[in-house]
């Protein structure tokens, strides 16, 4: 007993760090959340460089998860505009939201007024959480995979979640539960989408349950899962780690054939 006990002190002391990490990232996610209440930044011009078309990365639109707001991307909008990203912007859905579908035709005319804006035929979309799912319904279900080259989930349940049953009596909430009817549309076939899908799942997810739920695994669609360790469902889109790898990700440059459905290889945030 005295040995696995031993085996045991690791996992509570990641357990015991991830836990006051994710009460850090509440804290400062509550202080910063009036700001995300304020209107959106103008999306610059596309900066040309050398006289000639703007190169460079793909504009990025960001989406937020549930009862939050675009505040939730500061340090990830810093962290794009330093290495190259010169056209970001983030969006946000009203609290009211009841519903998955009426989210994403919403999201579908941000994401094109976004793309008319960069000019720019395709835009990547960085989500965290719920505003994966919506995104992916925009994608998947919506034609949205006509604009979007890559888009990146956060701590997304794709597959569902079991975790804060109390909170089931809201429409959103019993969206995101396994075998639900928005998650088995989205688990039906999709021929021809366009889009690449990369999907960061975290060990210590709280929110997701069971945690390998945000691996999107889908057999018409090109996925890239890439696992995290040691950071909870909070802090995945202010981890410095895990926002290198986003960045990583958004400059893996796949060929646009929408009939490559290999699977891409996992990669692994520490």
């Amino acid at each position: 007993m005295g040995e696995v006990s031993r085996m045991q002190v690791p996992r509570v002391l990641d357990a015991v760090r991830t836990a006051a990490l994710e009460a850090a990232v509440l804290t400062g996610r509550l202080a910063l959340y009036s700001t995300g209440l304020l209107a959106e930044r103008p999306v610059p011009e596309p900066v040309s460089r050398d006289g000639g078309a703007a190169p460079g990365p793909r504009p990025v639109l960001l989406i937020h998860g549930f009862v939050d707001n675009r505040s939730v991307f500061a340090l990830a909008r810093r962290s794009l505009g330093r290495h190259g990203w010169d056209q970001l912007a983030s969006v946000n859905y009203s609290p009211l939201t009841w519903d998955v579908r009426a989210a994403a035709e919403a999201f579908g005319t941000q994401l094109e007024e976004f793309r008319a804006r960069t000019g720019r035929p395709r835009v990547d979309v960085v989500a965290h959480s719920l505003g994966g799912l919506i995104a992916r319904y925009c994608v998947q279900r919506l034609g949205g995979d006509a604009h979007v080259h890559t888009l990146l989930t956060l701590g997304t349940p794709h597959a569902g979640t079991r975790a804060a049953p109390a909170l089931s009596l809201h429409p959103l909430v019993r969206q995101m539960r396994p075998g639900s009817d928005v998650l088995a549309e989205l688990a039906g076939p999709a021929p021809g989408c366009r889009t690449r899908f990369v999907s960061f799942w975290s060990e210590c997810d709280q929110v997701v349950d069971p945690v390998h739920s945000a691996r999107l695994v889908h057999p018409d669609l090109r996925c890239r899962s890439v696992r995290v360790r040691g950071v909870g469902h909070l802090a995945l889109p202010v981890h410095s780690a895990v926002i290198a790898q986003v960045r990583r990700e958004l400059l893996a440059d796949l060929e646009d054939n929408a009939d490559a459905r290999s699977p891409a290889p996992s990669a692994e945030v520490a």
